[in-house]
């Protein structure tokens, strides 16, 4: 038996014994991946032979539930009388529990296993069993439930007391980093934030301040400082877009990105045949992963912003290309020093 074969058995059992009833969530494509630790392909195929059998049907804005009319609630069972690892179907919430907390952790969950297009008031009402109206009372709308996910995703962006401590290139390499594993936890992050229209998620303001000290410093005007951090801060965000396309692209498709490729291969020795270095790439392949992609990139500029900052002129200007106490617009002295008083080589923290 192949392995969503033996996911999907798992499944229809569960429908079968009445753990999952008409009109319950089934797990998503992605959920499947995480739980059961398989391909996005096979996920799939899971959702795909449960609909094959009729057990389940997709509903638009909620997800794949199992099909049928959803009955009466079963009365509850005691639990001396319940066989030995089976637990009760869901119970609806009681309203007076409901908190904005509560409702911000499910959508993020959401968010996280099925995409932002998933999201919905009434999607985050369905995980929490509760009436669409009952959340209004507690967040605005979905963009304000939205802004709400957001801080909360942040307010698990830390940094320790050692960090604080660190030079400013280690600084911001960690914040970097600590970033991408952010966007890579919650793909829909990087769409979600704007950089022309930044939302005032107040839990991000500490992460902002750290970076932004570490440049200031290094005796960068502030002007400087805020459009280094802007720039570090998109290229992070705007390499971790590729994250949510791909789960969607995958989920569309179900097959990754390396399938896909072989699949196209054909078409495009075809396309590039009058391109010679484009024909020798693909003859010859290329391991595109996406974290080294994104290490190559995040290298590179903090070497152009150990320039910047070797450039750095007294009084916290940068020398603009001008011969500034005997410095070079590169930031070195005859004897190789830039303009903090270290060895331009050395200019990494």
């Amino acid at each position: 038996m192949d392995r969503y074969e033996q996911i999907a058995a798992e499944l229809r059992e569960r429908i079968e014994r009445g753990e999952l009833r008409p009109g319950d969530r089934v797990p998503s494509t992605r959920e499947i991946t995480r739980r059961w630790n398989v391909a996005m392909a096979t996920a799939t195929k899971v959702l795909a032979e449960l609909r094959g059998r009729g057990l389940v049907r997709a509903v638009p804005g909620v997800g794949t539930v199992v099909a049928g009319s959803p009955g009466p609630s079963p009365a509850p069972v005691p639990a001396a009388e319940r066989p030995p690892g089976r637990q009760l179907p869901r119970r609806p919430a009681p309203e007076g529990v409901l908190t904005a907390e509560r409702i911000v952790a499910a959508a993020v969950a959401v968010a996280d296993g099925e995409g932002l297009e998933a999201l919905s008031m009434r999607r985050v009402a369905a995980e929490l069993d509760v009436a669409t109206m009952s959340l209004y009372r507690h967040v605005p709308d979905k963009d304000g439930l939205l802004h709400l996910m957001m801080d909360r995703v942040f307010a698990g962006v830390s940094f320790s007391a050692a960090d604080t401590a660190l030079g400013w290139r280690s600084r911001l390499e960690l914040a970097a980093h600590l970033l991408w594993r952010t966007f890579r936890a919650h793909p829909w992050l990087a769409s979600a934030l704007s950089v022309t229209r930044p939302q005032p998620v107040a839990n991000a303001l500490p992460f902002g301040e750290w970076v932004l000290s570490a440049l200031v410093a290094e005796g960068l005007d502030v002007p400087s400082v805020f459009t280094a951090y802007l720039t570090l801060f998109n290229y992070v965000r705007g390499t971790a877009l590729n994250l949510e396309m791909e789960a969607a692209a995958e989920a569309a498709t179900g097959q990754d990105a390396e399938a896909w490729m072989d699949q196209q291969e054909a078409m495009f020795m075809e396309l590039v045949a009058a391109y010679p270095t484009f024909v020798r790439l693909t003859r010859e392949g290329y391991d595109f992963d996406l974290d080294q992609l994104f290490e190559f990139g995040l290298q590179r500029l903090l070497d152009g912003l150990a320039v910047l900052i070797g450039q750095v002129a007294p009084g916290g200007r940068t020398a603009g290309g001008r011969t500034v106490d005997g410095r070079t617009a590169g930031g070195r002295t005859a004897g190789g020093q830039t303009a903090g008083g270290q060895d331009s080589r050395s200019s990494r923290s």
